[in-house]
């Protein structure tokens, strides 16, 4: 570890005869060295520098004279190079003819020292020496010694230092480097030269050719280990080979093996989606893989044995008919299949869609005519209907579809904007209108789309909506970051989020898989799920065919019958009745949260035992959300965060010491909790919940601190009735109310009439009113805050058990000083239901309000009575 700079001039002072030899003042070092005195030995080293005759002369002496340079670790001698060169730096500049004579005169020297050294003398040395300014030829001759030794990493960085890339081959000082798996370096020795980039970039993508084997590679180098050659496979290598193309803005022509295997990704991705989900027509399917295999053998062979591993021979062939494919590349089994299918020709054609047709009255049907579907693709088109596209007041369902991108490189490219009002779906031709981008039709299509979503009064729904028009936003520059400007609007996707459906089927029709995202939804809440086979359909394909136009139509049109639906019967999925009466709630944003202005999210003021909280996402802020709704898991390095939070009222389930963090997980999916961890565990919990559903937390903070920062993340609303609602022991809900005589006779019965701490009845208040719990009343002087809830009774404790209740919880009597029950003004106690915890009146109340004022509601006031309901029914 570096000492760092030294505050004064430490060549003042005496100098010591030691420093006058680099020999001397190496040995006075490597003492302190040993004995860690860094600043001692920083002032010995600035000493000696300015003792000796020629510092840089000096330098490589003592370099020279040191043993095994090439350890690892930090070094003594790197240490002293670097204080040199910050030494060197702080001296009066010497004539400049003057100084380049002396390093001339030095720097060969210089080199033959750095290629002995270890790679942390490479900086220091090329600044003190100024190597970049070096004979050329002799830098070089030492670089290809180094790559002549092995020594393949340090060659790469001494080139890279003295900057002569451009000089040597970047075959042969990138290959061992890459057959190691040190593609940064590898990275970082081509930066900044164009040339070498590509190059590069063609010899990967050479090894990505199929049947190449780089094991041919790896024995030209026998002093290379190789850590593991499967991360060099063509399939591997082409992902690194991709990624450096996009970055390096390299023509994809350059790297056509990397795009092969990329095409052939998604011919396996294709064929699950035709064959395990079957959410993808035959049709659809077909056109996507012709364009994907185009005439590549490898590929088409690829295809072959793709067909046959998904099913029988007769399947192989149907899916094989369409494609070209020839039949030599083709099993024997599926090309005699194949023939059989052409020979029968349409009445396969026409088995099949009856097939189709039978499988797609399963799914949603569009509940409107063909003739109120409206595929608007000019400026007359748009003039036409803008009336009943802007008309004031009304919901609209908006949704957007574009052509999937395979390949590398691609940006999906709107085609299809849909936006359907009641009755009626109008499919907005992007492509046609956006010709000419400067036309009539594309300056009509901006300024309506605009209109419609910045026009407040207008609900749109959405699902995902912000991801889609981000995407309308780059194809437009008209409407660019037009997601930011959006009034009015609802992301069914966030209420998907909250929705909490009992005894609802996920699966997929006819044994596909689950279903997902706006199928799933429409699933749950209509009772049949969305036909997705034109999902991946080629949108850019004109004329749109008459199942891409039913399949748009009905994609924007469910938004509004789902929307209908879960108005009419918020209860039914678990969600606030202000989804049907307040389409745009008012939003309270967190400060510096980035949010478009009018998307909406739902509103969680119902019943909070059955909302799970809407959570702040990528899309914006989240809305208020009541205390006693928000449902969070805290893993088991949160617990103090864990009480504090229960303390204002919040619902935190807590992990066990001896509990995974993986249990976060499925509590969170089981109960509609927020996950709150800190630590390695975040990234792994978040996949599991999805975005916005998972907060990492400050280990460094306070209990109280990390409760107010995630209060104040997810907007949550805490008010002075919510204070001590639950028992931070248990996280109960449910108390009961004991008067001060019953009390009194309950701990004479239970044997702890004089109590555990019976002097001391001043401390022993003070303790225990520290204890977790409500504090009904304030203490004298203070304010008044008495919970209506159920009086405990004679019915409710066991008669043989007096201080156990009927539900098989034992009182904490013992916990309750005789001095509490002595208190004056004390008139009643609290006692948790769950765990027997016993709470009185105390000063905590207030306490706690002090600490969390930047949080509460200002009303109602803590000195006023409460309105808070009774715990008997509030659900928690």
């Amino acid at each position: 570890m570096d000492p760092g700079e030294p505050t004064g001039d430490p060549t003042t002072g005496e100098r010591r005869c030691t420093g006058q030899d680099p020999l001397l003042l190496l040995q006075a070092l490597q003492t302190l060295w040993s004995t860690r005195e860094r600043q001692q030995l920083q002032e010995e080293a600035w000493r000696g520098f300015a003792a000796l005759d020629d510092p840089l002369a000096g330098l490589l002496d003592m370099l020279e004279s040191c043993r095994d340079r090439r350890g690892e670790g930090p070094s003594l001698e790197a240490w002293i190079s670097r204080q040199l060169q910050c030494w060197l730096q702080a001296q009066p500049r010497p004539s400049p003819a003057q100084h380049s004579l002396r390093l001339k005169q030095l720097q060969a020297r210089a080199i033959r020292v750095l290629t002995e050294s270890a790679p942390s003398l490479v900086a220091p040395l090329t600044s003190i020496f100024q190597l970049q300014d070096a004979d050329r030829s002799c830098l070089l001759v030492h670089v290809h010694r180094l790559h002549h030794e092995g020594r393949f990493r340090e060659a790469v960085m001494l080139g890279t230092t003295l900057k002569l890339q451009p000089e040597l081959d970047v075959e042969k000082m990138s290959v061992p480097l890459l057959l190691q798996d040190k593609v940064a370096l590898v990275e970082r020795y081509v930066a900044g030269f164009p040339d070498l980039q590509r190059r590069l970039l063609a010899l990967m993508d050479s090894w990505c050719q199929p049947g190449f084997d780089i094991k041919d590679i790896a024995r030209q180098y026998p002093e290379v280990t190789s850590l593991s050659l499967e991360k060099l496979s063509p399939k591997v290598l082409s992902r690194q080979v991709l990624r450096l193309q996009e970055r390096y803005g390299v023509a994809p022509a350059l790297c056509p093996n990397a795009a092969m295997w990329q095409r052939l990704a998604a011919l396996r991705h294709l064929c699950h989606k035709r064959f395990v989900e079957k959410s993808l027509s035959q049709e659809n399917w077909a056109d996507h893989v012709q364009g994907l295999v185009g005439q590549s053998p490898w590929l088409q062979e690829q295809l072959s044995q793709l067909l046959v591993s998904h099913g029988d021979p007769v399947t192989a062939a149907r899916c094989a008919m369409g494609l070209s494919l020839p039949e030599e590349r083709l099993p024997a089994a599926v090309a005699v299949e194949l023939r059989r299918l052409r020979l029968q020709g349409r009445a396969a054609e026409a088995d099949s869609r009856l097939e189709v047709k039978d499988v797609k009255d399963r799914y949603y049907q569009l509940p409107i005519p063909r003739e109120n579907i409206h595929l608007l693709a000019s400026w007359e088109d748009l003039t036409r209907y803008e009336g009943a596209l802007l008309q004031p007041h009304q919901v609209v369902g908006v949704d957007l579809e574009w052509t999937p991108v395979f390949v590398a490189g691609g940006r999906p490219r709107p085609s299809l904007l849909q936006v359907a009002v009641e009755g009626r779906v109008f499919l907005l031709d992007i492509l046609a209108l956006s010709q000419p981008p400067t036309g009539q039709g594309a300056q009509a299509f901006s300024r309506l789309v605009a209109q419609l979503l910045s026009d407040a009064s207008i609900t749109k729904l959405g699902y995902g909506m912000v991801g889609d028009l981000q995407k309308l936003g780059a194809s437009c520059p008209a409407l660019a970051h037009v997601e930011k400007q959006i009034l009015g609007g609802m992301d069914l996707l966030l209420v998907h989020r909250q929705m909490r459906v009992a005894n609802m089927p996920t699966s997929g029709v006819d044994g596909a898989q689950g279903l997902r995202g706006l199928s799933l939804l429409v699933q749950q809440v209509l009772g049949t799920a969305l036909d997705k086979t034109q999902q991946l359909s080629n949108w850019d394909r004109r004329p749109l065919c008459e199942e891409q136009l039913i399949y748009a139509a009905a994609d924007a049109y469910c938004l509004l019958e789902v929307h209908q639906a879960l108005c009419r019967e918020p209860a039914r999925f678990h969600l606030s009745e202000d989804l049907a009466g307040g389409q745009r709630p008012r939003h309270t944003e967190r400060p510096g949260a980035q949010k478009p202005p009018g998307l909406q999210k739902a509103s969680v003021s119902a019943t909070p035992r059955q909302v799970p909280v809407a959570v702040a996402v990528a899309e914006g802020a989240a809305p208020q959300v009541p205390a006693r709704a928000f449902r969070v898991v805290c893993d088991n390095m949160l617990q103090g965060l864990a009480r504090s939070l229960r303390c204002l009222g919040v619902d935190a389930r807590m992990l066990g010491n001896g509990e995974d963090h993986r249990r976060a997980a499925e509590v969170a999916r089981q109960e509609g909790r927020i996950i709150l961890t800190s630590g390695q565990p975040f990234h792994k919990l978040r996949a599991q919940v999805g975005a916005g559903r998972c907060l990492s937390v400050d280990c460094s903070l306070k209990a109280q601190q990390q409760a107010k920062a995630v209060l104040k993340h997810f907007n949550v609303r805490v008010t002075h009735a919510d204070i001590f609602s639950r028992c931070q022991a248990c996280n109960c809900d449910q108390y009961l109310k004991v008067s001060r005589d019953m009390m009194k006779q309950l701990v004479w019965l239970s044997g702890h009439q004089e109590g555990p701490r019976s002097s001391g009845d001043k401390a022993t208040q003070s303790q225990e009113v520290q204890e977790p719990g409500p504090a009904p009343e304030a203490a004298p002087g203070g304010c008044t805050y008495d919970r209506p809830c159920h009086w405990l009774q004679v019915a409710d404790l066991r008669a043989e058990t007096p201080d156990m209740l009927t539900n098989g919880t034992r009182l904490q009597l013992a916990g309750v000083p005789v001095g509490v029950l002595r208190t004056p003004g004390l008139r009643h106690f609290y006692c948790c239901t769950r765990c027997g915890k016993v709470f009185w009146d105390g000063s905590h109340l207030d306490r706690v309000a002090t600490h969390f004022r930047d949080i509460l509601e200002s009303a109602p006031s803590p000195c006023e009575p409460s309105p808070a309901p009774s715990p008997a029914s509030s659900p928690f």
